[in-house]
C-alpha cells in the first residue's frame, strides 16, 4: 500500500485547493491517520499570519498534528537556501521535516510548491525533485481556466511527457476551472490523445464561479481593509466589481449580482442607494461596499445604516478608489477556514466529478518505485538510529573522520570510539570548533585492555609463527586494534581507509573476524546512487579474478547485501553476451557461475532471481531486453549487477560515477562474521557518515 501522495500544478492558480479538499476528504474516509505537508509556505518568518492551506485542512479535517509539524521551510528561507547554493541543504531539510510527520501518519498528503513570480520550469523542476525525495507518486492538476481544449491537451501531454523523462510515477490528473460547456469534449480528448503509459485516470471539472471569486471577508483580509458593518456576512462572494463614481441613475443600472461597489467614503448617496437596493425584492444583491479614501460615513448617515436589519459588509481602505480597484482585480480567492459555504460547495464539485472509489484505489495501490540518493541516506540514518550500534573508527586524527563524528553523534545515530593519540585528537577538536563530548578516545598503547588484546592475538596466531613481541608490535596498530574491538565484542562494526590503504583496513579481519558459514570469500558491493533508483554493482574492489565458484557466491553475497539495503535483488551475471549468444573462456565462467548461484540460492535465498550471461544493456533497459532475452525475469530491471572481474567491475563503477554523476556508497565488504567496512581515501564527510550507517546496519542484521 502507497502512503504517500504528492500533488502537483501545471501552473499557478488551478484551483489546487479545492482539488486537496477533496483528495483529503477521500483519504480520511478511507485511512484513519492522515496527515497534510507543505515543503515551502509563503508567510513571514515568524508566523504572525499561518498559511492558509494548513489552516484549512487542519480545521476542516480536524488533524491532530501541530502547525509547525506541517510544513518545512517559508519561501523566504527557501530562497535564502537556493541563493547560497545549498540547495542540498534545503532539500534534505524539506525531507527531514516529511519523514518526521510521516511517523507519526498513516498517509501523507503533499501539496507542491507554486512560487508567485518564478518561472513555470523552476516550478516543475523543485516539484519534481522534491516529490522523487520524498517517494511520492504525482497527481497532477491542470488548469483549464482561459485555455483552448487543444492547448490545455497539448499542456497536459508535454507534462506527462516531462514527468516520466524524470522517472516520476503519475497517479492521474484532474483538470480543473474548465469551461463548464466543453467538460465532456476535454474528457472525450484526453481519452483519444493516450496520454501516459498504462491506464491513467483524468478527471476534468468545471470552473465553479463561487470557488474562483474570493469573499468580501478575504478582500477585507488582503487589502488590510477596516470592517465597518456586516461583519457577520463576510462570506459573501465578490463576482465582479463596479467603481460609483456616477450618478445614482446611472449607477443603479449598472449594478450586478454579486458586484463589490467601490466608492470614495464620503459618497453618502451611493451607500443608501445601495442598502436599499439589497432591500429591494427588484434589484441584483451585491456582496458589499467597499469605501476608499480613507473616509467613513458621517455620524447621521452611520444611524441610518444602522436601521438596516441584514446590513451587507461595508469595509474601507485608505488608497483611492482607482489603486483600490487594481488591488481587488488582482486578488487571488481562497478556499479559507471560516467559509464553511465554499468548503461544502468545493467538495460537491470534487464528489460530482470524481469517481472517489475508482480513485482511491488507484492511489492507495501506486507505489513508486523511485529511490533518489536523498531518499536512501535519509532511510539508511533512520534504520541506524532505529538501533544505534558502537562503531569504531581507527583514523581518529584526520578531520574528515572527526567532522563525521560530530554528525554521527548529535544525529543520534551510534555510539562511536575514535583511536589514536588523545592530545592529537584534542587538539584537532579545539581547533576545528567540534563538539564531539561525548564520543570515547582510545590510544591503543595506554588502553586498559591493551595486554589482554595482545594476550587474544597471540594465541590466534601463535601457529602462525607469531610471537608475543610481535603480537605487542601489531596490536599498537590502529586497524588491528579496532579490528580486536570487534572480535571481542567492545565494538559491533569499524570503518576505516580515510588514511589507510583498502589492504590496511581489511588484513586484521582476514586474520580473526573470518568469514561467516556459507562464504569462502570476502567480496565486496558498490550502492550506485542514481537520481531515481539504487544499483548494487559486486565485486569492483576486493577479488580480481574471482573463478566461477567465488562468482557465484558474490551474486549470492550481493543480493544478501541489496536486501538488507531496502533493494529488491534481481541478479545479473553480466559479460559481453546474452544467453547462448556468445562462447569463449570468459563467457562460460560466467554461465558456470550462474548455474552455481542458482543451485547455491536454494539454500541461501530461495526464490532470488538470477540471470546470466547477460549483456548491461540487456540488464537495464527493457527495450533492449525485449529484443535480447524477452522471456527472462530479470532482464530489463535487474538492480544487481554481478562483473566478472575486478577490472570489469571497478572501471564501470567510476564510469557511472563520474559519467552519469551517480553517488557511489562503499566498498561495503560481504562475507564477514562482523561488519569491518573500507573507505576511499579521497572521500568527504558525507561518505563517512553513509558508511558508517552501512555499518550500523550490518551490525544489527549480524545480531538478528
Amino acid at each position: 500500500m502507497a502512503n504517500k501522495l504528492y500533488v502537483a500544478g501545471t501552473e499557478t492558480r488551478t484551483g489546487k485547493s479545492a482539488v486537496i479538499l477533496g483528495l483529503m476528504e477521500l483519504l480520511t474516509r478511507n485511512i484513519k491517520k492522515v496527515a497534510f505537508f507543505r515543503p515551502l509556505v509563503d508567510m513571514d518568518d515568524k508566523h504572525l499570519v499561518m498559511d492558509n492551506t494548513i489552516s484549512l485542512i487542519k480545521h476542516q479535517f480536524h488533524l491532530c498534528y501541530d502547525y509547525d509539524e506541517m510544513y518545512a521551510y517559508t519561501v523566504n528561507e527557501a530562497n535564502h537556501l537556493i541563493s547560497l547554493g545549498r540547495t542540498e541543504e534545503l532539500h534534505e531539510g524539506i525531507l527531514a521535516k516529511f519523514n518526521s510527520l510521516a511517523a507519526k501518519a498513516d498517509f501523507v498528503l503533499c501539496e507542491g510548491i507554486e512560487l508567485e513570480g518564478s518561472s513555470a520550469s523552476f516550478d516543475f523542476d523543485i516539484n519534481v525533485d522534491i516529490s522523487n525525495n520524498l517517494g511520492c507518486p504525482v497527481m497532477l492538476v491542470a488548469g483549464g481556466r482561459r485555455k483552448s481544449i487543444d492547448e490545455l491537451v497539448r499542456s497536459i501531454k508535454v507534462y506527462y511527457e516531462s514527468l516520466q523523462e524524470r522517472s516520476c510515477d503519475v497517479v492521474g490528473t484532474i483538470v480543473n476551472r474548465v469551461d463548464p460547456l466543453v467538460v465532456e469534449t476535454v474528457q472525450q480528448k484526453l481519452a483519444e490523445e493516450k496520454i501516459g503509459q498504462g491506464e491513467q485516470l483524468f478527471y476534468v471539472i468545471p470552473n465553479d464561479e463561487n470557488l474562483g471569486n474570493p469573499s468580501v471577508g478575504e478582500v477585507a483580509r488582503l487589502l488590510n481593509a477596516e470592517i465597518l458593518y456586516g461583519e457577520e456576512n463576510l462570506t459573501r462572494h465578490v463576482r465582479g466589481f463596479t467603481i460609483a463614481a456616477m450618478q445614482l441613475r446611472n449607477l443603479l443600472a449598472r449594478i450586478e449580482y454579486g458586484a463589490l461597489v467601490i466608492t470614495p467614503g464620503d459618497r453618502s448617496d451611493v451607500i443608501l442607494a445601495c442598502l436599499a437596493a439589497v432591500e429591494s425584492a427588484t434589484m441584483p444583491n451585491i456582496s458589499g461596499i467597499m469605501l476608499t479614501g480613507g473616509l467613513v460615513p458621517e455620524e447621521p448617515i452611520q444611524r441610518v445604516i444602522e436601521g438596516f436589519q441584514n446590513t451587507i459588509p461595508i469595509i474601507a481602505v485608505s488608497e483611492n478608489t482607482f489603486q483600490a480597484a487594481i488591488r481587488v482585480e488582482n486578488i487571488h480567492a481562497a478556499i479559507t477556514p471560516d467559509n464553511t459555504r465554499k468548503i461544502i460547495q468545493a467538495l460537491a464539485v470534487f464528489e460530482r466529478h470524481v469517481d472517489m472509489e475508482k480513485l482511491s484505489e488507484k492511489i492507495v495501490k501506486t507505489k513508486t518505485t523511485i529511490v533518489t540518493p536523498k531518499m536512501f541516506e535519509s532511510k539508511l540514518i533512520q534504520r541506524a538510529q532505529s538501533n544505534k550500534q558502537h562503531i569504531v573508527l581507527p583514523e581518529g586524527e584526520d578531520d574528515r573522520v572527526l567532522k563525521a563524528a560530530e554528525i554521527l553523534l548529535r544525529r543520534g545515530v551510534v555510539d562511536l570510539t575514535l583511536l589514536g593519540s588523545e592530545d592529537r585528537i584534542s587538539e584537532r577538536v579545539k581547533s576545528l570548533g567540534l563538539h564531539l563530548e561525548s564520543a570515547t578516545v582510545i590510544d591503543p598503547k595506554y588502553a586498559t585492555n591493551f595486554v589482554d588484546y595482545v594476550d587474544t592475538y597471540y594465541e590466534l596466531r601463535k601457529s602462525k609463527g607469531v610471537t608475543k613481541d610481535v603480537a605487542t608490535d601489531i596490536m599498537a596498530d590502529l586497524n588491528f586494534f579496532g579490528t580486536m574491538m570487534i572480535y571481542k565484542g567492545h565494538a559491533d562494526g569499524m570503518v576505516s581507509g580515510a588514511v589507510h590503504t583498502t589492504a590496511d583496513t581489511i588484513r586484521p579481519a582476514f586474520q580473526f573476524i573470518k568469514t561467516k558459514p556459507g562464504c569462502s570469500i570476502v567480496s565486496s558491493v558498490f550502492l550506485m546512487c542514481l537520481n531515481d533508483r539504487v544499483l548494487a554493482y559486486g565485486d569492483c574492489a576486493v577479488n580480481p579474478d574471482p573463478t566461477a565458484e567465488q562468482l557465484a557466491e558474490i551474486a549470492i553475497s550481493s543480493a544478501q547485501t541489496a536486501a538488507l539495503f531496502g533493494i529488491n535483488p534481481l541478479v545479473a551475471m553480466l559479460s559481453y553476451s546474452s544467453g547462448t549468444s556468445g562462447k569463449g573462456q570468459q563467457v562460460e565462467k560466467v554461465r558456470a557461475a550462474t548455474e552455481i548461484a542458482k543451485e547455491r540460492a536454494k539454500t541461501f535465498y530461495p526464490g532470488l532471481e538470477i540471470e546470466g550471461p547477460i549483456q548491461y544493456d540487456a540488464a537495464v533497459d527493457p527495450g533492449v531486453a525485449r529484443t535480447k532475452m524477452p522471456n527472462s525475469k530479470v532482464a530489463g530491471r535487474a538492480t544487481v549487477f554481478v562483473f566478472p572481474d575486478l577490472n570489469t567491475g571497478n572501471n564501470t563503477y567510476k564510469a557511472v560515477q563520474r559519467s552519469a554523476g551517480a553517488i557511489a556508497v562503499g566498498p561495503i565488504l560481504q562475507g564477514l562474521r562482523k561488519p569491518v567496512n573500507d573507505l576511499s581515501r579521497g572521500c568527504l564527510v558525507t561518505d563517512i557518515v553513509n558508511t558508517v550507517a552501512m555499518t550500523a546496519v550490518q551490525a544489527q542484521a549480524e545480531k538478528k
